[in-house]
């Protein structure tokens, strides 16, 4: 008795279970090796694999329950939506902001500057003329406000995010400090 609801019930919870973890760490892990991050993308690695063994081992064991073939596809499927979820609570890495406003730009790098931001404007040219473009580099946990800043300043503003791999120098609104300005300080010591 104890055995059949084992088998109907435990086996399935551990592989469905077991899924969750191993592909939450895998899609995690995969996120890391895209930011270049060797070192935890490897740790993530060597504990998604012990998780998986134990879940494709328990799957093999029992093949002849449907039940357990479902458990294996529901937490793979979990498994991505919860990594997904997690990784962008950690909001890991930089994003750059790019920004083209037919409003008056000067105004909005400077709404930008006061929350912190680093802003660079450019003049570019475009399917209506000269245009300004504002271009900013900060925290993913940053972006969100960028956005909102500019969304409430010009609800028609033309926004684009991307990832950085990496940045080197300039301010940095995450940081609240400048990088040239702490170079200078630096070499007067």
């Amino acid at each position: 008795m104890m055995e059949e609801i084992y088998t109907l019930i435990g086996i399935p919870l551990l592989i469905f279970c077991a899924r969750i973890m191993d592909v939450t760490l895998g899609t995690i892990r995969i996120i890391m090796i895209s930011r270049s991050n060797r070192l935890l993308a490897s740790i993530l690695g060597f504990f998604e694999v012990i998780i998986w063994l134990v879940a494709i081992s328990e799957v093999l064991k029992h093949l002849d329950g449907i039940v357990s073939i479902i458990a294996y596809g529901a937490g793979f499927a979990a498994g991505n939506y919860i990594g997904i979820t997690i990784e962008k609570r950690l909001a890991l890495g930089m994003q750059a902001v790019q920004i083209i406003t037919e409003e008056n730009f000067k105004t909005l790098a400077m709404l930008l500057r006061e929350e912190g931001f680093g802003v660079t404007n450019l003049k570019a040219s475009g399917h209506k003329g000269d245009l300004d473009f504002l271009y900013i580099v900060t925290a993913r946990k940053n972006v969100h406000r960028v956005l909102e800043i500019v969304k409430e300043f010009d609800p028609q503003a033309f926004i684009s995010v991307s990832d950085l791999k990496t940045a080197h120098a300039g301010f940095f609104s995450d940081r609240r400090i400048n990088i040239a300005g702490l170079k200078s300080v630096a070499k007067k010591k």
